[in-house]
């Protein structure tokens, strides 16, 4: 239906919203080990050597609203593999990609290689909370957040 298409839509922008805001906060080296998407909440699994601080988590939770509430365009773009890369859009290590690529941009905050759905502003997201990370396995930890309606 319309409505969990929308839902399932605004997490996952929220996703690669929550990617940049952690290599912005933690560091550069932060990637994306996995994610589950599904209507307003985000299961995120990444690279990163140790528990988060209190802090941290608040920083990243803040600059995610920032962005949402900055109402940021979603470019939906389609190029050869070439020019994506020129422009700097990151993709899932250990993915194949064919010749033809779908670009997703938020604003000047994310650029990614992504065949999901996605919303076309960012404010459609509404809020985002994070509601808990962890440790899955050496190195890898998982971040659950909540999005649109389920975080307020």
């Amino acid at each position: 239906n319309q409505n969990v298409r929308q839902q399932t839509a605004r997490a996952h922008t929220a996703t690669h919203l929550l990617q940049a805001a952690l290599r912005q906060v933690l560091n550069e080296d932060v990637e994306q080990r996995g994610s589950k998407v599904a209507p307003d909440s985000v299961r995120f699994d990444f690279s990163f050597g140790r528990a988060m601080t209190t802090e941290e988590k608040q920083a990243v939770e803040d600059l995610v609203n920032k962005w949402i509430n900055e109402d940021l365009p979603v470019a939906h773009e389609e190029m050869d593999i070439e020019s994506a890369k020129r422009r700097g859009a990151m993709a899932l290590f250990g993915e194949k990609y064919g010749e033809r690529v779908r670009v997703i941009t938020a604003g000047d905050v994310s650029c990614e290689l992504c065949g999901g759905t996605h919303i076309y502003h960012t404010g459609e997201i509404m809020r985002a909370r994070i509601n808990k990370e962890k440790s899955i396995s050496s190195g890898i930890r998982r971040i659950t957040m909540s999005v649109g309606t389920l975080a307020e």
